[in-house]
């Protein structure tokens, strides 16, 4: 299990190589739920989503040897992006591995930082691929089950929590009783929980897939990772599996995980740009559903904490999605 002490190491290792995101009161959302919102803004984060966080941290351990021969991942998106340029920024090569269905701006930014990129036909050939390059000499680095990825993905929980211990921070919606978070592979929910466990134990933490991405629903339900069939819109929510060691965390951490429909994801970008003021993608904009659901399960009192995982949407992605499942 990761504790706070990995993820304040985590945090001093990519410092400076990653950026401190905006914790902020939300009055717009506050309004559109009926409950106080504060946000973690992390899609202002380095490549447009938390994803840079856990790539640095984890590229930062490297042996020479290691960055020499190269580090490959497999990706929906966000970690493909963020390992493409922070890879760059260290001068280390980057190979990703993404399904053909991965969002045309995401292929297109891993391109543009100069890393090879190979398309599969589905998530799970491209998880296949990735494990053949490994054997080959390239060193891994996972989107989620990886100690050093979820250190660093903590780092997010980390912030949070210290900003919410500050009342300038907080003083028009005071700390939140409940925190969401979206889930791919569970990194970045094992991340912020371990962290509100340990600097705000009495927060529940909660979260949230979308129906054709439920690894960590399933994995609960089965007492264990298990492999799930793909349909949702929301690739960079769509991994085939947790791992044990998310799982483990979710289990252990967090209050339960929601699930939400793609059609309600695409209507939270879309409240999120009208009411919160920001422009998301559907991994975030799945949250506020989500929201809706646990505040009619805690009942009066409750304060959300939202964590704004990223913002690599286009307007003609989302103008997409809004018209297949007439959503206005």
């Amino acid at each position: 299990m990761i504790g706070i002490s990995e993820i304040r190491d985590a945090a001093a290792s990519i410092a400076g190589h990653v950026v401190r995101t905006p914790t902020v009161a939300s009055p717009g959302l506050s309004a559109l739920l009926g409950a106080p919102v504060t946000t973690k803004l992390e899609l202002l984060q380095r490549t447009g989503s938390f994803k840079a966080r856990g790539a640095t941290a984890k590229l930062l351990t490297l042996t020479d040897a290691e960055r020499a021969a190269g580090v490959v991942a497999v990706s929906g998106g966000n970690h493909g992006i963020a390992l493409a340029h922070m890879a760059a920024a260290l001068h280390i090569k980057a190979t990703v591995v993404m399904s053909r269905s991965a969002p045309r701006r995401a292929v297109d930014l891993v391109e543009a930082a100069g890393a090879s990129l190979r398309l599969t036909d589905g998530m799970a050939e491209a998880f296949a691929l990735t494990e053949r390059l490994r054997s080959e000499g390239l060193t891994l680095v996972h989107p989620f089950d990886d100690p050093w990825v979820i250190a660093g993905q903590g780092t997010v929980g980390l912030e949070f929590a210290e900003d919410l211990a500050n009342s300038g921070a907080t003083a028009d919606t005071g700390t939140p009783t409940d925190v969401l978070v979206s889930i791919g592979g569970g990194g970045l929910v094992a991340g912020v929980a371990a962290a509100f466990k340990a600097l705000l134990p009495g927060v529940r933490v909660w979260g949230v897939e979308t129906v054709g991405a439920t690894a960590m629903t399933e994995a609960i339900a089965a007492g264990g990772p298990v492999t799930v069939p793909l349909s949702s819109v929301v690739t960079t929510l769509s991994a085939p599996s947790v791992s044990r060691l998310t799982y483990d965390h979710a289990a252990a951490l967090v209050e339960d995980v929601l699930v939400v429909s793609d059609a309600e994801a695409v209507r939270g970008v879309l409240d999120f740009a009208e009411h919160g003021k920001v422009w998301t993608e559907p991994a975030a904009g799945c949250l506020l559903p989500a929201a809706r659901q646990v505040l009619e399960r805690v009942g009066d009192g409750a304060r959300l904490g939202l964590v704004v995982c990223g913002g690599n949407a286009t307007t003609a992605d989302i103008t997409e999605w809004a018209r297949r499942f007439e959503v206005r």
